[in-house]
């Protein structure tokens, strides 16, 4: 046999080769497929074929037309307006607290990890109405606000905007934190040295190093915190008091009052294609989709 013919031999052994190493990971995958397409995506198609309904089961566009009207447009804005501020709050107050468990000391970083987790493992609920109990009107930090002079009558912190917003920022920053520190924690630290090698400032190197490196995580943490504030219903039920309307509540409300399932799924349906493009628009302008070379 000529060395062409045997490598043409090798090359046909290597084809079957990697045909049949595809075929065993298509097999020990399959379980998970079915179990997400029953468990996801036929879901979805079904609230999709339910919101094509009226309540008398006539087919109608009526329920995504009827999205346009004001009610509805001023719950979508201030469902993204209650994110947007959730998750720029988050990235501020989780960025530092995330650089500080990777800088800080040894046991206060143990210590501000053990707090982010135990608030993690709280009940969601039991945190909320801790933060009720907190903000109300007699509670403590009004109390607290009371007693050092800084205001002569309790303030309004509770069963509105304000209120719900600090609930859910609380909630959602361990959502925040661990992504970044994740991030953080694979930068390598000679890169900073090699910046002060070459004559950065601290502060400099910060900047042009350590920043860009953990870029990714602060994407990744600020897109998990967005998504997952859209949907939120308990928090801002309770904490906003019925002043804050969010999308999940409306979708709630069209279910158990008005037995509507067609105007919730639309609602649902138009809820998952805005955060599906919002995430679309996140990756591509922050170049996640981007392979590292």
């Amino acid at each position: 046999m000529s060395v062409v013919e045997l490598h043409a031999l090798n090359a046909r052994e290597l084809q079957r080769a990697e045909r049949r190493h595809r075929w065993y990971l298509f097999g020990s995958g399959l379980p998970a497929l079915l179990l997400v397409l029953l468990t996801f995506v036929l879901p979805i198609g079904w609230l999709f074929w339910l919101s094509l309904f009226d309540a008398n089961g006539q087919l109608t566009i009526e329920n995504y037309t009827r999205l346009l009207e004001p009610i509805y447009v001023l719950t979508f804005v201030q469902t993204f307006k209650i994110s947007i501020i959730v998750t720029i709050a988050c990235v501020l107050i989780g960025y530092p607290y995330a650089y500080f468990m990777i800088k800080g000391a040894r046991w206060l970083a143990n210590l501000a990890m053990g707090l982010l987790l135990v608030s993690l493992w709280t009940s969601l609920l039991v945190r909320t109405y801790a933060w009720l109990i907190i903000l109300q009107r007699r509670g403590i930090a009004n109390d607290l606000l009371m007693s050092l002079g800084l205001t002569d009558a309790p303030l309004a912190l509770v069963h509105n905007l304000t209120g719900t917003v600090i609930g859910m920022v609380h909630i959602m920053l361990p959502f925040m934190i661990l992504p970044l520190y994740a991030a953080m924690k694979s930068i390598d630290p000679i890169y900073n040295q090699a910046a002060a090698a070459f004559g950065a400032s601290p502060s400099r190197a910060f900047r042009d190093v350590f920043l860009p490196l953990s870029l990714p995580g602060l994407a990744a943490g600020a897109t998990l915190v967005f998504v997952i504030t859209l949907g939120f219903y308990v928090t801002p039920a309770l904490l906003g008091g019925g002043k804050v309307q969010m999308i999940s509540m409306r979708i709630e409300s069209d279910v158990s009052m008005y037995a509507n399932w067609g105007a919730a799924s639309s609602l649902g349906v138009v809820l998952l294609l805005t955060t599906l493009l919002m995430l679309f628009i996140v990756k591509k302008g922050a170049g996640l989709g981007r392979r590292s070379e």
